[in-house]
């Protein structure tokens, strides 16, 4: 079991690379489905969550919390599809959603601007509209809400296992980089990554538990769990706010208990 998790700028054959990998491995296809399943789950619109995982935070910075929300729905969709398949997942920064899996193959795929050109004019009509300057400000963008939402430059290569360019290499030489590498022990699952991936799935669905629910989904609060035990890190000082995330998060299937950090506060 692996999960092989494609990071990519805009037009740069990331679908071709999963579509080839999901061919050869016959893993699961996972990408925009991911995003229409959380927003019919929890209730937003896909076009809202779509605009506030996609959109710069310059023209959307004061809805930071609501972006932090709506990444919430899509990590809990995403950990539900990884806990149970051999997947490929390319779109919306799957290596950061999910974090501290072992058995998460990390795939940087790089394109020339000729290549990402020509595939631009294959699938949209760009009249009127210059198409370097076109992509170049959907990766500006992308590296804007990359930042913002993780911390991090989505272009270091030392968050990626592998970086392929294709400049040189075509898709099917990238995806056979992909599967030599995904047949390497080390990106095996067991059993201590499982309980990680275990943990990170009970961690995001109590945390979109609390984002979906009206008492709650105001509390700036990050969870954690290890085998059942749920910790809660985060600046509550209302104590009835503390009493509805308790209830909302006990309530979770799979919650043993309930504790809370050193930022939370008690009456």
């Amino acid at each position: 079991m692996s999960i092989i998790a494609i990071s990519r700028g805009t037009y740069s054959g990331g679908t071709e690379l999963a579509t080839c990998l999901h061919r050869q491995l016959r893993y699961s296809l996972v990408s925009r489905e991911i995003v229409a399943e959380a927003a019919q789950t929890y209730g937003v619109s896909e076009t809202r969550l779509v605009e506030a995982l996609e959109t710069s935070p310059g023209l959307l910075g004061r809805f930071v919390h609501d972006r932090r929300r709506y990444l919430t729905f899509v990590r809990v969709a995403l950990c539900e599809r990884a806990a149970h398949d051999n997947m490929v997942y390319h779109g919306h920064a799957g290596h950061f959603l999910l974090p501290g899996i072992r058995h998460v193959i990390r795939v940087r795929l790089i394109a020339p601007m000729a290549f990402r050109i020509a595939k631009l004019r294959e699938r949209n009509d760009l009249e009127g509209q210059d198409p370097v300057a076109y992509i170049e400000r959907v990766d500006r963008e992308r590296a804007k809400w990359t930042g913002l939402l993780y911390g991090a430059d989505w272009q270091d290569p030392r968050l990626y296992d592998l970086t392929v360019n294709l400049e040189h290499v075509d898709i099917e030489g990238a995806c056979q980089s992909v599967v030599s590498l995904d047949s390497r022990p080390v990106f095996q699952a067991d059993e201590a990554s499982r309980q990680a991936m275990a943990d990170l799935l009970l961690a995001s669905r109590v945390a979109a538990t609390l984002a979906a629910d009206p008492e709650t989904a105001h509390a700036e609060v990050d969870v954690r769990a290890r085998a059942g035990h749920v910790e809660i890190e985060g600046k509550i000082a209302d104590p009835i706010l503390v009493r509805h995330v308790n209830s909302r998060a006990r309530a979770v299937d799979g919650v043993v208990d309930v504790r809370y950090g050193t930022r939370v506060m008690f009456e």
